[in-house]
Protein backbone atom coordinates (compact mmCIF):
# COMPACT_ATOMS: atom_id res chain seq x y z
CA UNK A 1 0.00 0.00 0.00
CA UNK A 2 1.34 3.09 -0.75
CA UNK A 3 1.97 5.78 1.94
CA UNK A 4 -0.61 8.58 2.33
CA UNK A 5 1.30 11.73 1.28
CA UNK A 6 1.61 14.41 3.78
CA UNK A 7 -1.48 16.49 3.84
CA UNK A 8 0.73 19.51 2.17
CA UNK A 9 2.16 18.10 -0.55
CA UNK A 10 -1.14 17.61 -1.76
CA UNK A 11 -1.77 20.82 -1.78
CA UNK A 12 -0.73 22.10 -5.15
CA UNK A 13 -3.36 24.52 -6.10
CA UNK A 14 -2.31 28.32 -6.53
CA UNK A 15 -3.32 31.01 -3.81
CA UNK A 16 -4.91 34.15 -4.40
CA UNK A 17 -2.07 36.99 -3.19
CA UNK A 18 -3.31 40.19 -2.25
CA UNK A 19 -1.03 42.90 -1.10
CA UNK A 20 -2.77 45.38 1.30
CA UNK A 21 -1.43 48.92 2.76
CA UNK A 22 -2.46 48.95 6.27
CA UNK A 23 -1.32 52.52 7.21
CA UNK A 24 1.44 54.98 5.32
CA UNK A 25 4.36 53.50 3.83
CA UNK A 26 2.99 50.33 6.14
CA UNK A 27 2.45 46.97 3.43
CA UNK A 28 1.25 42.97 3.69
CA UNK A 29 0.97 40.33 1.50
CA UNK A 30 -1.47 37.45 2.82
CA UNK A 31 -2.22 34.38 0.03
CA UNK A 32 -5.19 32.11 1.67
CA UNK A 33 -3.34 30.64 3.95
CA UNK A 34 -0.04 30.81 2.98
CA UNK A 35 2.35 32.53 4.82
CA UNK A 36 2.20 36.49 5.30
CA UNK A 37 4.82 39.04 4.09
CA UNK A 38 5.43 42.56 5.50
CA UNK A 39 7.29 45.88 4.44
CA UNK A 40 7.56 49.16 6.50
CA UNK A 41 8.80 52.21 4.34
CA UNK A 42 11.76 54.33 6.24
CA UNK A 43 12.37 57.69 4.78
CA UNK A 44 15.14 56.54 2.05
CA UNK A 45 14.80 52.64 2.71
CA UNK A 46 12.46 49.77 3.48
CA UNK A 47 12.32 47.15 6.07
CA UNK A 48 11.13 43.58 5.03
CA UNK A 49 9.56 40.78 7.39
CA UNK A 50 10.05 37.44 6.54
CA UNK A 51 11.97 36.14 3.47
CA UNK A 52 9.60 33.13 1.78
CA UNK A 53 11.10 30.26 1.17
CA UNK A 54 13.42 30.43 -2.15
CA UNK A 55 14.30 33.66 -3.94
CA UNK A 56 12.05 33.47 -7.11
CA UNK A 57 9.29 33.56 -4.23
CA UNK A 58 10.67 36.54 -2.65
CA UNK A 59 11.11 38.25 -6.15
CA UNK A 60 7.73 37.58 -6.69
CA UNK A 61 6.70 39.49 -3.60
CA UNK A 62 9.11 42.45 -3.80
CA UNK A 63 7.91 42.98 -8.11
CA UNK A 64 4.00 43.46 -5.85
CA UNK A 65 5.82 45.71 -3.51
CA UNK A 66 7.88 48.06 -6.44
CA UNK A 67 4.44 49.21 -7.22
CA UNK A 68 4.24 51.30 -4.20
CA UNK A 69 7.93 52.03 -3.54
CA UNK A 70 11.52 51.71 -5.04
CA UNK A 71 13.46 52.14 -1.69
CA UNK A 72 15.87 49.94 -1.30
CA UNK A 73 15.46 47.20 1.43
CA UNK A 74 18.05 48.22 4.12
CA UNK A 75 16.66 45.68 6.50
CA UNK A 76 15.70 42.13 6.61
CA UNK A 77 13.45 41.21 9.56
CA UNK A 78 13.07 37.46 10.38
CA UNK A 79 10.65 36.60 13.01
CA UNK A 80 12.12 32.74 13.20
CA UNK A 81 14.33 30.20 11.87
CA UNK A 82 12.01 27.86 9.76
CA UNK A 83 12.88 27.20 6.11
CA UNK A 84 9.86 28.64 4.62
CA UNK A 85 11.11 32.23 6.19
CA UNK A 86 14.50 32.51 5.44
CA UNK A 87 16.00 31.09 2.51
CA UNK A 88 14.49 33.52 -0.04
CA UNK A 89 16.43 36.34 1.58
CA UNK A 90 19.46 36.55 -0.65
CA UNK A 91 16.39 38.12 -3.02
CA UNK A 92 16.24 41.39 -0.93
CA UNK A 93 20.09 42.31 -1.08
CA UNK A 94 19.66 43.75 2.14
CA UNK A 95 22.61 45.75 4.46
CA UNK A 96 21.72 43.55 7.31
CA UNK A 97 19.55 40.63 8.21
CA UNK A 98 18.24 40.70 11.49
CA UNK A 99 17.34 38.32 13.70
CA UNK A 100 16.99 37.32 17.74
CA UNK A 101 20.24 35.77 18.99
CA UNK A 102 18.35 32.32 19.63
CA UNK A 103 16.86 31.77 15.71
CA UNK A 104 20.45 32.52 14.77
CA UNK A 105 21.83 29.55 17.23
CA UNK A 106 18.63 27.44 15.82
CA UNK A 107 19.57 28.09 12.58
CA UNK A 108 23.61 26.51 12.87
CA UNK A 109 21.94 23.58 14.94
CA UNK A 110 19.19 22.32 12.59
CA UNK A 111 18.66 25.11 9.60
CA UNK A 112 19.60 21.98 7.04
CA UNK A 113 17.35 19.30 8.60
CA UNK A 114 14.42 21.74 8.82
CA UNK A 115 15.57 22.56 5.04
CA UNK A 116 14.98 19.49 4.08
CA UNK A 117 12.22 19.07 6.57
CA UNK A 118 10.23 21.73 4.99
CA UNK A 119 10.73 21.61 1.19
CA UNK A 120 9.46 17.81 1.55
CA UNK A 121 6.43 18.31 3.91
CA UNK A 122 5.48 21.84 1.69
CA UNK A 123 7.10 21.45 -1.86
CA UNK A 124 4.51 23.95 -3.29
CA UNK A 125 6.21 26.84 -1.15
CA UNK A 126 9.83 26.36 -2.85
CA UNK A 127 9.72 28.61 -6.23
CA UNK A 128 12.59 27.06 -8.32
CA UNK A 129 14.52 26.02 -5.03
CA UNK A 130 17.57 25.37 -7.23
CA UNK A 131 18.03 29.26 -6.88
CA UNK A 132 18.25 28.59 -2.98
CA UNK A 133 22.31 29.40 -1.80
CA UNK A 134 22.74 27.79 1.23
CA UNK A 135 21.48 28.75 4.63
CA UNK A 136 20.28 32.31 5.58
CA UNK A 137 23.14 33.82 8.50
CA UNK A 138 21.69 36.99 10.30
CA UNK A 139 24.30 39.47 10.44
CA UNK A 140 22.30 41.68 13.21
CA UNK A 141 20.95 39.91 16.49
CA UNK A 142 19.13 40.97 19.73
CA UNK A 143 17.72 39.62 22.85
CA UNK A 144 14.81 41.79 24.26
CA UNK A 145 14.01 44.53 21.84
CA UNK A 146 15.99 46.64 19.11
CA UNK A 147 14.60 49.85 17.77
CA UNK A 148 15.28 51.51 14.16
CA UNK A 149 14.45 54.92 13.41
CA UNK A 150 12.50 55.32 10.50
CA UNK A 151 13.44 59.33 9.89
CA UNK A 152 11.29 62.04 9.61
CA UNK A 153 7.75 61.56 11.15
CA UNK A 154 7.33 58.08 10.34
CA UNK A 155 8.60 57.18 14.22
CA UNK A 156 9.87 54.22 14.88
CA UNK A 157 9.77 50.17 14.32
CA UNK A 158 10.35 48.09 17.31
CA UNK A 159 11.16 44.50 17.15
CA UNK A 160 10.71 42.28 20.39
CA UNK A 161 10.89 39.23 21.92
CA UNK A 162 7.55 38.06 23.93
CA UNK A 163 8.79 34.93 25.22
CA UNK A 164 8.99 31.61 23.57
CA UNK A 165 6.30 30.62 21.39
CA UNK A 166 6.26 28.63 18.05
CA UNK A 167 10.20 28.67 18.19
CA UNK A 168 12.47 29.38 21.06
CA UNK A 169 13.43 32.92 18.96
CA UNK A 170 10.13 34.43 17.40
CA UNK A 171 10.23 38.30 17.50
CA UNK A 172 6.96 40.32 16.08
CA UNK A 173 7.53 43.90 14.74
CA UNK A 174 5.45 46.63 16.11
CA UNK A 175 5.15 50.08 14.99
CA UNK A 176 3.53 52.49 17.54
CA UNK A 177 2.69 55.49 15.26
CA UNK A 178 0.17 53.09 13.22
CA UNK A 179 -0.18 51.12 15.96
CA UNK A 180 0.48 47.46 13.66
CA UNK A 181 1.90 44.53 14.66
CA UNK A 182 3.40 41.88 12.78
CA UNK A 183 3.10 39.11 15.18
CA UNK A 184 4.90 36.11 12.48
CA UNK A 185 3.73 32.83 13.57
CA UNK A 186 3.39 33.71 17.31
CA UNK A 187 -0.48 34.58 16.24
CA UNK A 188 -2.93 33.23 13.46
CA UNK A 189 -5.67 34.25 12.38
CA UNK A 190 -8.04 31.95 11.51
CA UNK A 191 -5.25 29.54 10.45
CA UNK A 192 -4.26 26.61 12.18
CA UNK A 193 -0.93 26.35 14.09
CA UNK A 194 2.20 24.58 13.36
CA UNK A 195 3.83 24.31 16.56
CA UNK A 196 6.51 21.31 15.83
CA UNK A 197 9.40 22.96 17.54
CA UNK A 198 6.89 25.33 20.09
CA UNK A 199 6.83 25.65 23.74
CA UNK A 200 3.35 25.52 24.15
CA UNK A 201 3.02 25.78 27.82
CA UNK A 202 4.82 29.71 27.44
CA UNK A 203 2.76 30.22 24.29
CA UNK A 204 -0.58 30.09 24.88
CA UNK A 205 0.16 32.26 28.69
CA UNK A 206 3.04 34.95 29.05
CA UNK A 207 3.97 35.17 25.31
CA UNK A 208 0.76 35.78 24.23
CA UNK A 209 -0.17 38.21 27.21
CA UNK A 210 2.47 40.13 25.95
CA UNK A 211 1.26 40.80 22.48
CA UNK A 212 -2.19 41.03 23.90
CA UNK A 213 -0.45 44.30 25.68
CA UNK A 214 0.51 45.80 22.50
CA UNK A 215 -3.21 46.89 21.99
CA UNK A 216 -2.75 46.43 18.27
CA UNK A 217 -5.32 47.97 16.41
CA UNK A 218 -4.04 45.72 13.36
CA UNK A 219 -2.51 42.59 13.21
CA UNK A 220 -0.56 40.38 10.51
CA UNK A 221 -0.07 37.10 11.76
CA UNK A 222 1.98 34.35 10.18
CA UNK A 223 -1.22 32.67 8.01
CA UNK A 224 -4.35 33.82 7.39
CA UNK A 225 -6.08 37.44 7.07
CA UNK A 226 -5.04 40.97 8.40
CA UNK A 227 -6.96 41.18 11.61
CA UNK A 228 -8.46 44.95 11.81
CA UNK A 229 -9.72 46.89 14.69
CA UNK A 230 -9.12 45.35 18.70
CA UNK A 231 -12.17 43.57 18.65
CA UNK A 232 -10.58 41.02 15.44
CA UNK A 233 -7.32 41.79 16.79
CA UNK A 234 -8.06 40.32 20.33
CA UNK A 235 -9.93 37.77 18.59
CA UNK A 236 -7.14 36.40 16.65
CA UNK A 237 -5.03 36.20 19.92
CA UNK A 238 -7.42 34.37 21.52
CA UNK A 239 -7.91 31.86 18.97
CA UNK A 240 -4.19 31.12 18.84
CA UNK A 241 -4.63 30.97 22.49
CA UNK A 242 -7.73 28.62 22.35
CA UNK A 243 -5.74 25.85 20.03
CA UNK A 244 -2.83 25.82 22.23
CA UNK A 245 -4.82 25.05 24.97
CA UNK A 246 -7.27 22.58 23.29
CA UNK A 247 -4.48 20.56 22.17
CA UNK A 248 -2.50 21.06 25.75
CA UNK A 249 -6.25 19.63 27.79
CA UNK A 250 -6.17 16.69 25.40
CA UNK A 251 -2.53 15.12 24.92
CA UNK A 252 -1.78 16.01 28.67
CA UNK A 253 -5.36 14.11 29.28
CA UNK A 254 -4.25 10.94 27.32
CA UNK A 255 -0.60 11.42 28.54
CA UNK A 256 -1.65 11.35 32.33
CA UNK A 257 -3.60 8.52 31.77
CA UNK A 258 -1.23 6.12 30.09
CA UNK A 259 -2.29 6.17 26.83
CA UNK A 260 -0.59 6.43 23.54
CA UNK A 261 0.33 9.06 21.34
CA UNK A 262 -1.53 7.92 18.77
CA UNK A 263 -4.75 8.36 20.82
CA UNK A 264 -3.48 11.53 22.36
CA UNK A 265 -3.51 12.72 18.57
CA UNK A 266 -7.13 11.10 18.01
CA UNK A 267 -8.45 12.72 20.90
CA UNK A 268 -6.85 16.36 20.08
CA UNK A 269 -8.20 15.79 16.16
CA UNK A 270 -11.82 15.01 17.60
CA UNK A 271 -11.65 18.43 19.81
CA UNK A 272 -10.32 20.99 17.54
CA UNK A 273 -11.50 19.59 13.98
CA UNK A 274 -15.50 21.03 14.19
CA UNK A 275 -13.79 24.87 15.63
CA UNK A 276 -10.35 24.53 13.21
CA UNK A 277 -10.37 21.93 10.96
CA UNK A 278 -11.25 23.95 8.15
CA UNK A 279 -8.29 26.23 8.28
CA UNK A 280 -5.69 26.37 6.34
CA UNK A 281 -3.09 23.55 7.23
CA UNK A 282 -4.86 21.77 10.22
CA UNK A 283 -4.46 18.28 8.51
CA UNK A 284 -1.02 19.01 8.05
CA UNK A 285 0.25 20.32 10.70
CA UNK A 286 -1.02 18.16 14.01
CA UNK A 287 0.35 15.31 13.75
CA UNK A 288 3.77 17.20 13.85
CA UNK A 289 2.20 19.28 17.01
CA UNK A 290 1.11 16.74 19.02
CA UNK A 291 3.94 14.58 19.05
CA UNK A 292 6.08 18.19 19.74
CA UNK A 293 3.46 18.42 22.67
CA UNK A 294 3.84 14.76 23.90
CA UNK A 295 7.41 15.45 23.75
CA UNK A 296 6.87 18.19 26.70
CA UNK A 297 5.06 16.18 28.84
CA UNK A 298 7.56 13.69 28.71
CA UNK A 299 9.65 16.65 29.74
CA UNK A 300 11.79 17.02 26.43
CA UNK A 301 12.26 20.99 27.15
CA UNK A 302 14.56 21.72 24.01
CA UNK A 303 12.37 20.74 20.77
CA UNK A 304 13.95 17.70 18.88
CA UNK A 305 15.29 18.32 15.62
CA UNK A 306 12.48 17.28 12.64
CA UNK A 307 14.37 15.46 9.47
CA UNK A 308 13.00 14.06 6.53
CA UNK A 309 12.99 10.91 8.19
CA UNK A 310 11.39 11.61 10.98
CA UNK A 311 8.92 13.51 9.47
CA UNK A 312 7.39 10.58 7.63
CA UNK A 313 7.88 8.30 10.56
CA UNK A 314 5.50 10.53 13.07
CA UNK A 315 2.93 11.25 10.22
CA UNK A 316 2.75 7.40 9.32
CA UNK A 317 2.72 6.58 13.08
CA UNK A 318 -0.69 8.75 13.30
CA UNK A 319 -2.25 8.64 10.27
CA UNK A 320 -2.25 4.72 9.25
Amino acid sequence: MAKKPFASSADLGEKVETLEVLAEGVYALTSEGDPNMGAIEGEDFVVAFEARATPKAARDWLAQLRQHTDKPVKYLVLSHYHAVRVLGASAFAAESIIAHEKTRFLIEERGEQDWASEYGRMPRLFREPEGIPGLTHPDLTFNDRMVIPLGGSRGDLVLQYCGRGHTAGDIVAWLPNSKVLFAGDLVEAEAALYTGDAFHFDWSKGTLDTIKAFEAEVLVGGRGGVARGRQAVDAAIEQTRGFLNGMIEKVGEVHRSGGTLKQAFEATHSHLAPKFGRWPIFEHCLPFDVQRLWDEFDGIDWPRIWTDARDQEVWDQLQD
